[in-house]
């Protein structure tokens, strides 16, 4: 499979889906029917200072957990969509109310839910062990698994292009 070379200097959006991306797609769950996931440290580093730089972050999920949210929080995120059946109507919406042009965004899913939104967006990216219908859409594959530092190196990889890092 051959992949195009994206153009990562009009990127100023990221927007990630959660599990899968941002999680390793595990869901531990507890007696209490609690359900806990495990983030990547160095992708909530990576997430932090594009936002001091002055980039959009957004989430947009099908899982609503507080768990989630919390974390989203902490790490800066104002734009965070848990619970999501459509992500297109979210995404569209979203960057209509931002003033947002599509070509600017870039996107990283991993699996089916995430198919129709990644696109319309100008960098499709998942991560290293996303579905293969997801990688065969991507305009970018990251060499890292979701929750493994996928989020960090298409982030990184971007700012640096743009000398932001």
């Amino acid at each position: 499979m051959s992949i195009t070379q994206p153009d990562l200097t009009r990127i100023n959006t990221f927007i990630f889906d959660v599990d899968g991306v941002l999680t390793d797609g595990l869901l531990y769950v507890f007696a209490d029917g609690e359900q806990v996931r495990a983030f990547n440290i160095k992708d909530g580093f990576a997430i932090k200072h594009a936002i001091r730089q002055g980039y959009r972050v957004a989430i947009i999920s099908g899982k609503n957990e507080p768990g989630v949210r919390n974390r989203l929080e902490d790490l800066g995120i104002e734009d965070i969509f848990l619970g999501i059946e459509d992500k297109v109507d979210t995404f569209e919406d979203y960057l209509y109310m931002q003033g947002i042009h599509p070509a600017t965004v870039a996107y990283m899913g991993d699996d089916m839910p995430d198919f129709e939104v990644m696109q319309r967006c100008g960098l499709r990216a998942c991560p290293a062990d996303a579905a293969d219908d997801i990688k065969e859409i991507s305009t970018y594959i990251a060499t890292k698994d979701g929750g493994r530092g996928a989020v960090r190196e298409l982030i990184e990889k971007i700012m640096k292009t743009q000398d932001t890092w």
